[in-house]
């Protein structure tokens, strides 16, 4: 048995621009700027075992097949549109990831509800053009599949592509532990049956998976995001905090990424904020880094507090450099999240050498395997007092923070790196080619 050569990557979403549009990116910033996070990682993962990739967007901005290249990693891009009658109902949605048919919709007739209802659970499986990204797949000649997510309609589709061109199909997890359509409950249980297998790091996930599908052993591998460790080096210190107005003698804990308030625990963070600078006695400051759905929301909340020493940059930064300087101004890194598949921001913190105060959401106690000698101290989530206690024990001591920064760098180094990452990926789709 073979590896396959190359593989289909299809991200997780109806279409693209629905992530795109969250972080405020272009599709110019997509196919020339944009790096790191599950996609890129993988890509240059594989790239170390000799695998080719195409990525394949669906989206609603386009009329014919396109064809791009994303230029930092040279990975071709091939982007389809949707369906028509995904776009007539896209039409009226308010937000298409809505938990409720009134979430989606917004507000509509009563008696309208149990056909709107319809329209919800359909919509995600009728977002992906199943004929025409098969064609698409098999005129690129990939020899696999790999989808984002194994709990989204698009691995249901893409098992019936498979079938039909007679080719394996992969998913990995990135945090898609739930449902949103009720098609899926019929088949789900179907697509992991015959897919040829799935990428899992957190052990509560492989647990779930195995007792809930009953899915062998042997088809599920524990492997972790990969990450390019030459993009994360110490950066710039002294120029942020100028920037910033941070005095250097300043104690500084930071968070990046996606700004959702509730997933990403952020409301638990400003609680705990106070009590942490209350128990510190030098100047302690706050520092976030991005944008998403609920930046007015949080902007909002920011502005409630008593305290000056918070300081948000609403904006997605694509230049890793700069972001490696924003990470080099932090002497803590904290992650707050209520809910993660297996985050990456931790992962690119650690490898700048940022101890890590994180919430025990999913893929964090694999991080912190080992607790301290894996780089840093896990918390409750929704817990502000036990976040607020870590962060002061990590601040209030430098010999700690000193330790934990040349555990954090290690364990990435040994564990997250592409080279270990494409290793281990390249040897479980040999043995799990059909």
């Amino acid at each position: 048995m073979n590896q396959p050569h190359k593989i289909a990557l299809l991200p997780w979403g109806n279409v693209i621009e629905d992530f795109l549009d969250s972080i405020n990116l272009s599709w110019q910033d997509f196919c020339t700027q944009m790096t790191g996070g599950w996609l890129f990682g993988y890509i240059e993962a594989l790239k170390t075992v000799e695998i080719e990739t195409v990525i394949f967007c669906i989206s609603g901005r386009v009329e014919t097949i396109k064809s791009d290249v994303h230029l930092p990693t040279g990975a071709k891009i091939v982007t389809l549109p949707t369906t028509k009658a995904y776009q007539a109902i896209a039409s009226s949605m308010q937000n298409p990831y809505g938990w409720t048919t009134r979430d989606t919709f917004g507000n509509f007739n009563p008696l309208q509800t149990p056909y709107k209802t319809l329209q919800r659970h359909l919509a995600p499986y009728l977002a992906t053009p199943l004929d025409s990204l098969t064609q698409a797949i098999q005129q690129e000649n990939c020899t696999a599949i790999l989808c984002q997510e194994y709990e989204y309609p698009r691995f249901d589709i893409a098992n019936i592509i498979g079938k039909r061109l007679n080719i394996p199909v992969y998913a990995t997890f990135q945090g898609g532990d739930f449902q949103m359509s009720a098609c899926e409950r019929f088949l789900r249980p179907h697509s992991l049956k015959n897919c040829a297998g799935v990428i899992i790091a957190p052990k509560t996930e492989i647990k779930r998976v195995q007792e809930q599908y009953n899915i062998p052993e042997n088809k599920i591998a524990r492997i972790f995001n990969p990450l390019d460790l030459s993009l994360w080096q110490k950066g710039d210190r002294a120029t942020i905090r100028q920037q910033l107005q941070i005095p250097p003698e300043a104690l500084v804990v930071m968070w990046h990424g996606r700004v959702e308030i509730h997933r990403k625990g952020l409301d638990i963070l400003i609680d705990a904020w106070p009590q942490v600078c209350d128990k510190i006695a030098a100047p302690t400051h706050l520092l976030l880094v991005g944008t998403g759905s609920d930046a007015e929301i949080f902007r909002q909340k920011i502005a409630q507090m008593p305290n000056s020493n918070i300081h948000w940059q609403n904006q997605y930064i694509l230049d890793r450099p700069l972001m490696c300087d924003y990470l080099a101004a932090a002497d803590v890194y904290v992650l707050p999240s209520r809910h993660e598949g297996f985050p990456v921001a931790p992962l690119e913190a650690m490898a700048c050498g940022l101890p890590l105060v994180a919430a025990d959401a999913p893929g964090i106690p694999d991080i912190l395997e080992a607790g301290e000698d894996s780089g840093g101290i896990q918390v409750s989530r929704e817990n502000a007092p036990q976040l607020a206690q870590a962060l002061v024990k990590i601040l209030n001591q430098p010999d700690l923070r000193a330790k934990l920064r040349q555990n954090a760098r290690q364990r990435i180094e040994t564990c997250f790196s592409l080279t270990a990452v494409g290793q281990q990926l390249a040897t479980f789709l040999e043995k799990n080619q059909p």
